[in-house]
């Protein structure tokens, strides 16, 4: 079974209502009040849809938000299999405090083909399709990644931009990248958002870098593959709860360094609308009775497509 056309214009739609839903509390220091918007539109939509899907990446663990959790069934179950990522508000800080970058987000592939992520840390590195597959390695030291990058590309190392988290466990990445003079793009939320900056030139990043989300990883995963691009992720498990909770979902080796093609297999679909605007699309806009909003999506190894919606308000 191909993941059909249907299918992706009603996960446009469902990213798309989930990122309105969020529009009443953008600025308004309220994260929790909008991933239970986003994610109550979002379950009840797919809710309605001819699928039988099952929820591999749920949310709001680490959060104490809502969630659409691991495991849940979703769709009338009457048509095909799916795995279902899910993140229907990716960045909720910068919805609550109206930065820039937070989105809506989907991904579906067919049974078996979406890996069932803990909610942990992963340590990641991602790049462009520019580069050949294992080029570059998240078991390399940094000047080492940035070494090769710079040969491949012939780019000198003061042009070369490498996206990473802005947080306190970067501090040793971030001094390294300073003290090889490569420019930095510190960003304070939504990795997915940050690894997909790789995908096309035009974003000007040409690594993504760090420690983030497990489940965001897979997200993103999800889109790096349909363009082409480099993945690698390991998981990082530091509690006891932790490898309890891997060793339950299947996962053995939990030293394992996965490559994107075991990550995500086969045909995938991915879905972001932005909540408030950032570097990939325009967030939200509300002009006269309509909303106006701005979907990217992969599909199938086609290129990441922007699709502009208008919805009327009700």
């Amino acid at each position: 079974m191909k993941l059909s056309q249907e299918l992706l214009n009603n996960l446009i739609e469902i990213t798309s209502n989930s990122a309105i839903a969020c529009y009443p509390y953008i600025g308004k220091n309220e994260k929790i009040l909008a991933d239970k918007a986003a994610t109550d539109v979002m379950r009840d939509q797919l809710n309605k849809l001819n699928i039988n899907g099952k929820v591999v990446i749920g949310e709001g663990e680490l959060d104490e938000a809502p969630m659409l959790y691991i495991g849940e069934k979703l769709g009338n179950g009457e048509g095909p299999e799916l795995d279902i990522a899910v993140d229907p508000v990716e960045g909720t800080n910068f919805v609550a405090k109206n930065l820039p970058g937070s989105m809506s987000v989907l991904a579906v592939a067919e049974k078996g083909n979406l890996f069932t992520a803990p909610e942990t840390y992963m340590h990641k590195i991602a790049s462009g399709n520019h580069i050949p597959k294992g080029s570059i390695d998240i078991d390399f030291t940094v000047e080492k990644n940035i070494n090769i990058y710079s040969e491949l590309t012939n780019k000198k190392k003061s042009e070369i931009t490498v996206c990473i988290l802005n947080r306190p466990r970067h501090k040793e990445i971030i001094s390294e990248l300073q003290r090889l003079n490569v420019n930095l793009k510190l960003i304070n939320d939504g990795d997915v958002s940050g690894a997909l900056l790789v995908s096309d030139r035009k974003f000007s990043v040409d690594i993504f870098m760090g420690i983030g989300g497990g489940p965001e990883g897979v997200i993103a995963a999800a889109a790096l593959d349909s363009l082409g691009c480099n993945f690698q992720g390991r998981f990082l498990f530091k509690t006891a709860e932790d490898k309890n909770r891997a060793k339950e979902m299947g996962i053995r080796d939990l030293n394992k360094k996965y490559e994107i093609n075991e990550i995500v297999k086969g045909e995938s679909i991915f879905c972001a609308t932005g909540i408030t605007s950032g570097d990939l699309m325009n967030g939200v806009i509300k002009k006269n009775e309509k909303f106006i909003t701005e979907t990217i999506v992969t599909h199938n190894k086609k290129r990441l497509e922007l699709i502009k919606k208008v919805v009327s308000l009700t």
